[in-house]
């Protein structure tokens, strides 16, 4: 079959392989790009797939959080040109939908649409859209969102393409600067789940299973017992676990701590956090 060069390209983006290895890849799993990054790993023991890259639309994430309540949101905004992404109006847009979402709650887009503006009884959410639809004639529409109740932390890209809301609990004071840092460290890391035992056990099934292909595939294992092979792959897995779950990784801006020791020395505890990235299929 004939592989297309956006195609490798698309892969070597998400895995920093070779760009030959990549066309390699999707020649053997027949153009699926999920199963050519598994493949890849399967023959890389380096190679770490990025996680939600697969763009389809240009726009802006936006959050919104009233420490106050203590509820906020996280928005998905989509337009039709990256210029209009990053306008003036847009953005505010963005933001203003954010908040209608914390203060009233909106669990669907026509749900969202519907609602009344908070800022102004007198139009609706579709409406308040619609101004800016006419104002730059160029399509716009709310992709998706999700409202959180609690101590919360957010954090957006300055290009406004991946953001994170972060919802912790416990006994000590949520510095809005210290989860502000967690939440920049979550849309820099991408981790897989907050805790360990929140991570799918099909997961942990198949990081169990490329740990034992790149162990089969390193004659330097070649005769080693039974026993010891799999002590090394329960010691693949575990550098794993802690490179992807959020409380085990190392803090980006401090290498000592990781994510669950600085939060612990705040009297804290991860919750849940939201990670939305502009076009990722979810």
């Amino acid at each position: 079959m004939t592989i297309s060069a956006a195609a490798v390209k698309s892969l070597r983006d998400r895995t920093n392989a070779p760009m030959m290895d990549c066309k390699t890849a999707l020649m053997e799993t027949g153009g699926d790009m999920e199963k050519a990054a598994e493949w890849l790993r399967m023959k890389h023991k380096d190679i770490q797939v990025k996680k939600g890259e697969r763009e389809t639309a240009e726009g802006r994430i936006a959050v919104y959080i009233d420490p106050e309540k203590q509820v906020g949101a996280i928005l998905e905004m989509r337009c039709e040109s990256a210029p209009v992404a990053k306008s003036e109006h847009f953005t505010q847009l963005a933001n203003d939908l954010a908040r209608q979402v914390a203060l009233q709650g909106a669990m669907t887009v026509e749900a969202l649409l519907g609602q009344t503006y908070v800022d102004d009884p007198k139009k609706t959410v579709h409406e308040r859209v619609g101004e800016v639809v006419g104002l730059i004639r160029e399509n716009m529409k709310p992709a998706r969102m999700t409202a959180l109740k609690g101590l919360l932390g957010g954090y957006v890209h300055h290009d406004g393409t991946v953001g994170v809301l972060l919802q912790v609990e416990g006994s000590g004071r949520a510095d809005p600067q210290l989860l502000r840092d967690v939440s920049m460290h979550i849309t820099a890391t991408n981790p897989v789940a907050a805790r360990r035992d929140e991570v799918p056990a099909e997961v942990i099934e198949k990081e169990k299973e490329i740990a034992r292909s790149q162990i089969a595939a390193d004659p330097k294992n070649e005769g080693k017992p039974a026993a010891i092979l799999d002590r090394i792959a329960e010691g693949k897995l575990k550098t794993w676990l802690g490179e992807n779950v959020l409380v085990d990784q190392i803090f980006v801006k401090d290498k000592t701590k990781t994510v669950g020791d600085l939060l612990k020395a705040a009297g804290l505890q991860v919750v849940r956090f939201v990670r939305y990235r502009v076009g990722e299929v979810s």
